[in-house]
C-alpha cells in the first residue's frame, strides 16, 4: 500500500495518553466513553494507592501491594511507572501491546510524569492534556471528592500550577469545564477522527 494513494493509505492503531492535574476529570471522561461502547481498549493502571469508593478491581485500576508492584518492576512488565503523592502507579507492558496488535485504539489515563515518560519511550503516542475551565473550577473538584486536607489540597493546586507548564510537550488540549463534559468528550473523539484522517500515519512501537 501507498501513502499517496488516499485509497489504500496504510491505517495503524493509534496509542493515546489522556493526562492532565488531578481534578480535572481524567477518570469521568474517560468513564463516559467507555460507556459509548466504542471499539476502544481502555488500559487498566496498577496502582498501590488505597481503593476509593466506587472503584472496581480490573475495571478502573489494578490495586496491588508495593511488594507486588516492586516485583512487576523488577520482571521489566510495566512500559512506565512512577511514584505519585507516594503511591505507585505503572502501565501494564503486555497489555498495551497485545491491544495495538488487535488493532483497536489505546487509551490510558496517566498523570503528566507519566505522559512525559511516553512522549520519550513512543513518540509516536497522542498526547491530549485535560485540564478544567479554570483553577477555581479545579479546586472546587478536589474538595468535592472530600479526601484532601487543607495541606493536601494546597499541594494537589501547586502540582496542578507545575504541571500546566508541560502543555507544550502536548499534542492537544481538551478544556472539561464543569457541567460540559460532553463538549470534553467529542474534543477527544474529534481528535481520533482527525489522527486517523492523517496523511502520514503514527505507527506505534512497543
Amino acid at each position: 500500500m501507498s501513502e499517496t494513494d488516499p485509497y489504500r493509505r496504510p491505517t495503524y492503531p493509534l496509542l493515546i495518553v489522556v493526562s492532565g492535574p488531578s481534578g480535572a476529570g481524567k477518570d469521568t471522561l474517560l468513564a463516559r466513553l467507555k460507556a459509548m461502547s466504542l471499539p476502544f481498549h481502555f488500559v487498566v493502571t496498577a496502582n498501590t494507592r488505597p481503593q476509593r469508593p466506587g472503584e472496581i478491581e480490573g475495571r478502573d485500576y489494578h490495586f496491588v501491594s508495593r511488594s507486588e508492584f516492586v516485583a512487576m518492576i523488577e520482571r521489566d512488565e510495566l512500559l512506565e511507572y512512577a511514584v505519585v503523592y507516594g503511591d505507585y502507579k505503572g502501565i501494564p507492558k503486555q497489555q498495551v501491546r497485545e491491544a495495538l496488535a488487535s488493532g483497536k485504539d489505546v487509551i490510558m489515563r496517566l498523570d503528566v510524569q507519566g505522559a512525559m515518560t511516553i512522549r520519550r519511550l513512543v513518540p509516536e503516542a497522542v498526547l491530549i492534556f485535560l485540564i478544567a475551565g479554570d483553577e477555581s473550577e479545579l479546586a472546587d473538584r478536589l474538595r468535592a471528592r472530600r479526601t484532601e486536607t487543607p495541606d493536601s489540597l494546597k499541594t494537589r493546586m501547586d502540582t496542578a500550577r507545575k504541571e500546566l507548564q508541560y502543555l507544550p510537550e502536548f499534542d492537544y488540549v481538551v478544556v472539561n469545564r464543569t457541567g460540559a463534559l460532553d463538549d470534553a468528550v467529542e474534543a477527544v473523539l474529534g481528535i481520533v477522527r482527525a489522527e486517523h484522517s492523517r496523511v502520514h500515519a503514527r505507527k506505534v512501537s512497543l
